[in-house]
């Protein structure tokens, strides 16, 4: 693919969007750049990408997203450290499990698992979550064996469909862990980083990754998460959880629309 001054921008803008989107709302970002990737290039006279080109660049772009946005929020105790080590470890685990036992499933078995993966964090995002936001950062307490089972279940869920998890642990944060909603997005960001660090390695070892567009992306994304995270930190929570339950939602719904 020649790289022009308009490929250049039209990757950059994808980038920056879905990476500022990520650092707002504490999700990795493959949620809104994997279809912005797979259908935007061609609406701009661009040569379409293929699913794997796709996947290895959203792969290394949300490795480097999660930490623009995790740097932004190392100020004001956002992240709870206990929390990060405890459900990071366990993804990370349950990850290379689901990410080897895929192997041994069919495609449309992988695609059903996402799918009721996505449809349970759609349902859970609407549940109600009262009085979360006012329990003072320093006083948040956990389950911890509880928060490091659900983030192992979450890895095998997310090794099997090739995703980093993040859309699944926000719900779990908010609604099973009862964690604030600015510490659920800070913290998610810095688990998300973790669990993208195999499939980050794994694209690139197995050359799924172009490297010009994914470098493209990761300029967009040191530049565009931090701004996201800062302005996530300045809106109201109420509204935090309504975009996040709104892009959990619609994820769900493209997955079983592309399952029937």
């Amino acid at each position: 693919m020649d790289v022009t001054l308009n490929y250049i921008i039209v990757i950059f803008l994808i980038g920056f969007i879905g990476s500022f989107i990520s650092g707002m709302v504490g999700i990795g970002g493959s949620i809104i750049k994997y279809p912005m990737l797979l259908y935007l290039p061609p609406l701009f006279g661009l040569a379409a990408f293929s699913a794997h080109e796709v996947a290895g660049v959203s792969a290394v772009q949300v490795f480097f997203a999660t930490i623009g946005g995790v740097w932004a929020y190392r100020k004001g105790g956002y992240l709870n450290k206990k929390l990060i080590l405890y459900m990071g470890i366990s993804i990370l685990i349950g990850s290379f499990i689901g990410g080897y036992g895929s192997k041994l499933m069919s495609e449309n078995s992988i695609n059903i698992v996402y799918g009721v993966l996505a449809a349970i964090a759609a349902i859970m995002m609407f549940v109600p979550k009262k009085g979360i936001d006012d329990v003072p950062l320093d006083k948040v307490t956990f389950n911890q064996w509880l928060a490091a089972t659900l983030a192992f279940v979450v890895g095998i869920g997310s090794g099997i469909v090739g995703a980093a998890g993040a859309f699944l642990l926000v719900p779990i944060m908010l609604v099973v862990l009862k964690i604030p909603t600015r510490m659920t997005i800070a913290s998610s960001l810095a688990i998300t980083f973790i669990s993208s660090i195999g499939s980050t390695f794994g694209k690139i070892v197995t050359g799924q990754v172009e490297f010009i567009p994914a470098l493209i992306m990761v300029i967009a994304s040191i530049i565009a998460s931090p701004l996201g995270a800062k302005t996530g930190q300045k809106m109201n929570t109420k509204v935090l959880q309504v975009i996040l339950a709104v892009l959990i939602f619609a994820t769900a719904v493209k997955i079983w629309l592309g399952l029937l």
